[in-house]
Order: C-alpha cells, then sequence, then structure tokens
C-alpha cells in the first residue's frame, strides 16, 4: 500500500495580486488627485492671490477631465491592453503635478490638472475595472469590490501631503506626489499589470484547468461581448444611463452641500467635518459589501439597493435641524456613504454582465464619463439652488425626486439578447 502524497504548494493566485495592484492605482489616482485638492487651497491663496472659486475651479477641470478622456481610455485598453495604457496615465499624471509645482499663472494651474485627470483616467477605474473583471468570473463582484475600496481609502493619503505643505510648501507637496506615482504606478503598471489571465497562461478565478462541456472535453476559452455601437443601440444601456446620471448627480450632491448647511443650521465645523468622515467610512465599507453582494444578486437589484439607502438618506437629511440630536447626523452619513459605495461595484458589474468583456473598456468608459458629469454637477446645482432661494431645502427635495427616477429605471434593464 503506497503512502499518501502530500499536496504540492498551491502558489498564490495571480489575479490576487492584480486586485491589490488595482487598489493602489485607485488610491494613489484618486487619493493625489481628489482628496489631497483641498488642502491646497489655502496656500495657493496666501502664496498667489487667487480666489478660492477660481482654485476649486481645478477641481472640476480635473473631475470633468477625468471622464471626458475615460471612453478613449476604455478604448485603448480594449485594444492594446491595460499594460500599456498605466504607465503612460502615471507619467502624464505625474507630469500634471510637476506643471503645477512649477506654476505662478492661473492658467498653468488648469493646464495642471487637464494633465492630471487624463493620467488619473489612464491609470484609474476603467483600466482597473477591465483588469479584475478578465481576471474573475465567479468572485467577479468581490474581487471588483475590494478593488474599489482603493477609492476610498485615497483619503489616508491626505495626512502625507498635509505635512509637507506645512514642512516645506505646496510646491514640495505638488512634487512629491509626482515622484510618488511615477515610482509606485509606472513599474506596477508595466511590470506587474496582465489585462488577461490567458497572457500568463491561467484561467480566471484561478482555475488550473480551461472549462469542458458536457462530453468532458477542454473548451476552447473566448471573450465575448458586443460593441460600444451595438451597446449603445440597447435599451438597458440607456437605463444604466438613465439611471447613474442622476443619482451620482444627487450623491455628490448630498456630500458636498451638508457640510455647509450644517453648519448655517447652527453645529459646529467639527460636527461637519465628522459627518463627512462617517460618509467616507460608510462608502468604504460599501464598496466591499456592494461588490460581495453583486455575486449573490442580479447587479441591477443591488444598485436599486444602494441608491434606496441614499434617498433614505435624504429623507433624514431634510428632518435635521438646529436643536437635532447628532446621533441622526451621524445615520444620515452613515447610510449615505454605505449606498454611495455601491455605484463603482454595481457599474461594471452591470457592464461585463449585460454586455460581456471584449468591449468593456469602450462601454464602461462611456458609462463612467456618465457618472463623472452628474458627479461634478450636482454640487454646483446644489450651490445655485442656495444663491437663488437661500436655502438647501429644495436641492436636497431635487434630490430625492432623483433618486425616484432612477431606482425604476435600472429595475427595468435587462440583459440583452446578443449577450448569452
Amino acid at each position: 500500500m503506497s503512502e499518501q502524497q502530500p499536496a504540492k504548494h498551491r502558489r498564490i493566485f495571480y489575479g490576487y495580486w492584480l486586485v491589490l495592484v488595482t487598489f493602489i492605482l485607485l488610491f494613489l489616482a484618486i487619493g493625489c488627485g481628489s482628496y489631497a485638492f483641498s488642502l491646497f487651497v489655502t496656500p495657493l491663496q496666501e502664496a498667489l492671490g487667487w480666489g478660492r472659486g477660481q482654485i476649486m475651479a481645478g477641481f472640476t477641470v480635473f473631475f470633468v477631465t477625468m471622464g471626458v478622456v475615460s471612453p478613449l481610455v476604455g478604448r485603448f485598453v480594449d485594444r492594446f491592453g491595460a499594460r500599456q495604457v498605466i504607465p503612460l496615465g502615471a507619467l502624464i499624471m505625474g507630469l500634471g503635478f510637476v506643471v503645477v509645482s512649477r506654476m505662478s499663472d492661473l492658467y498653468l494651474f488648469y493646464l495642471g490638472y487637464v494633465l492630471i485627470g487624463t493620467g488619473a483616467a489612464g491609470m484609474g477605474q476603467v483600466p482597473s475595472s477591465t483588469i479584475v473583471s478578465h481576471w474573475f468570473k465567479k468572485r467577479r463582484g468581490t474581487a471588483i469590490g475590494f478593488m474599489a475600496a482603493g477609492l476610498g481609502a485615497g483619503g489616508l493619503i491626505a495626512p502625507f501631503v498635509g505635512n509637507i505643505i506645512a514642512g516645506s510648501g505646496f510646491r514640495a507637496a505638488y512634487m512629491a506626489m509626482a515622484i510618488i506615482i511615477w515610482a509606485v504606478a509606472i513599474p506596477l503598471g508595466a511590470i506587474v499589470v496582465r489585462t488577461r489571465p490567458s497572457e500568463m497562461g491561467l484561467y480566471p478565478d484561478g482555475d488550473t484547468t480551461p472549462p469542458t462541456d458536457e462530453n468532458g472535453r477542454a473548451k476552447e476559452v473566448t471573450i465575448t461581448g458586443i460593441s460600444l455601437h451595438q451597446a449603445m443601440h440597447t435599451r438597458t444601456f440607456w437605463l444604466i444611463v438613465i439611471s447613474f446620471f442622476p443619482a451620482c448627480f444627487a450623491s455628490m450632491g448630498l456630500i458636498q452641500a451638508p457640510v455647509p448647511f450644517l453648519q448655517d443650521i447652527g453645529y459646529p465645523l467639527q460636527t461637519a467635518a465628522a459627518a463627512l468622515a462617517a460618509i467616507s467610512i460608510g462608502s468604504g465599507i460599501g464598496k466591499v459589501f456592494f461588490g460581495w453582494l453583486c455575486d449573490k444578486i442580479q447587479p441591477k437589484y443591488a444598485w436599486a439597493i444602494g441608491q434606496t439607502l441614499m434617498a433614505i438618506s435624504v429623507l433624514i437629511l431634510l428632518t435635521i435641524k438646529g436643536d437635532s440630536p447628532v446621533a441622526i447626523i451621524w445615520a444620515y452619513s452613515l447610510l449615505l456613504g454605505f449606498g454611495v459605495g455601491s455605484w463603482l461595484p454595481t457599474l461594471s458589474m452591470l457592464t461585463s454582465t449585460n454586455f460581456g468583456l471584449l468591449f468593456y473598456g469602450a462601454i464602461f468608459g462611456i458609462l463612467n464619463l456618465v457618472q463623472s458629469l452628474g458627479t461634478a454637477t450636482g454640487p454646483f446645482f446644489a450651490g445655485a439652488m442656495y444663491d437663488a432661494t437661500g436655502t438647501y431645502y429644495w436641492a436636497f427635495v431635487t434630490f430625492g425626486v432623483l433618486f425616484a427616477i432612477s431606482i425604476p429605471a435600472i429595475l427595468l434593464a435587462k440583459k440583452p439578447k446578443e449577450i448569452k
């Protein structure tokens, strides 16, 4: 009787390393591009004499550029692979920070953030979600959720940047972010990233053998999907657009406007800041949860649940008065943040499950543009409503109405017949 041979040590599936890599890429792209932005407002105002509105316009330039460039990035990823696109994106983003580290004119500040937004698109959501979607099938939602948590974790870069500004000034801080992005993102993109498991002779989910048919014969692994042109001629595509634009418009308005709102009704700045932090915490947890949920139920239902939580947060927000207990503010913040965390995992899963992976980058790039435009304009709408009426009440009511439109829209979406 022969002895049983010990099992061979099984190496960690390479896809898990790519989840970590894409987490880091999102951490850097959004942490440096978005979270760190507000730290520079006062230093720029004091050093260069610019108005805060002029400076904050740079944030809009960043976000709009990132959204507008996303469809082009998606096409490049589909054609050339993420390994070629991510290092170029990191190079451009770092170059943008070099420009703003040396500039003294406002137009160069905006030009710098055009480059930063372009680079962030090249190393951000589109290539990262494309990679993870190809490497995972059975646990794709969960993997995307952990990847997406890098967006929320990006806020952790703020103390590091703040210390550099305090010690060496804003120019040194901008240059430090350029060096970090070049030193980390370019090598990761060029050396570690692989867009598809087939590039390494591997299979999705860590399977060691190719899939088989009913007779046990190995099947050829093929990537299927419809083109962007075909997707845009489906009812499903436009229902996703109708759902995500108003929901992202409302959600970002609900994140930004309540800070001045809470101060207006008598709460100290510390309370408003704590509410913002609670939203960030809830969002980070929500990304992982909703990614996991997309593996258990259809992504459209997960997105509807996320939006419902945000809609409930609006109802809570409308009840907050100057003498309301702080616990109500925390309830609003955590519910909103948890719901906001649903957008990236569900949008990615809606794209891959409804339209396939063959042209995922191009299709997700357009849908990411849609959500970016909503995200960029929601806070401006809230501010305009406040200027016109002297209150945020009608802006909050409008956000609630938008959820009442976007939730039914996504529930009506069905998988196109072209995708099997």
